[in-house]
């Protein structure tokens, strides 16, 4: 069994204002992460994915037609754990291998922008490292998620309208900008660029 409190944010509700705002941060982490995680909870129960750890649980529900709700709900609780995980309110330099890969800061920002705003409805965009490990901006539809594809989850952005609607409405590019530029944790994009 899984619980919020296992996913606890490394920041307080209103350290990411004003770019994310503190009402956001509460529907999004203690409402929406909350309800993944008691529908994972109340699927596995009684299954052969009931005693294994999350990762596991998405690479091998991935490739089980029969376990698609479940599937989803881990996926969404690993891709919303991993989505607060690249958030803080503490600057820090963008690594040189983003810059290195993508030609300049600018160049990336502009790249992940696209990618992210052209999701069609809901999914997320991301930094993967793939099987040759080189870096990749790729999207993912509804729950889908990099680890169920052997790709190596660098960074994300929830392009899904809970994350940005009550901020922003319908101005989706916005928030993408205000994350890009304001709120990625770049130690933490650092440490798996080197994991």
């Amino acid at each position: 069994m899984f619980s919020l409190n296992q996913f606890p944010l490394a920041f307080s509700a209103k350290d990411l204002e004003p770019y994310m705002s503190e009402q956001t941060i509460n529907f999004h982490h203690g409402k929406h992460l909350a309800t993944y995680i008691k529908n994972l909870n109340d699927l596995f129960q009684d299954t052969k994915y009931a005693d294994l750890p999350l990762n596991e649980i998405i690479t091998k529900s991935a490739k089980d037609e029969s376990a698609k709700k479940i599937f989803n709900n881990a996926a969404q609780v690993f891709n919303h754990n991993f989505f607060f995980k690249c958030l803080s309110k503490e600057k820090s330099p963008i690594p040189e291998e983003i810059i290195n890969s993508f030609g300049s800061a600018d160049s990336f920002f502009e790249q992940f922008k696209s990618v992210a705003t052209s999701v069609f409805g809901s999914g997320w965009a991301w930094l993967v490292r793939d099987a040759n490990n080189e870096l990749k901006i790729i999207s993912t539809a509804n729950a889908d998620t990099p680890i169920a594809h052997d790709l190596k989850p660098i960074m994300t952005i929830d392009v899904w309208e809970h994350a940005y609607y009550l901020d922003y409405q319908n101005r989706r590019p916005d928030f993408i900008d205000a994350i890009l530029k304001n709120l990625i944790n770049w130690n933490f994009v650092k440490e798996n660029l080197e994991k």
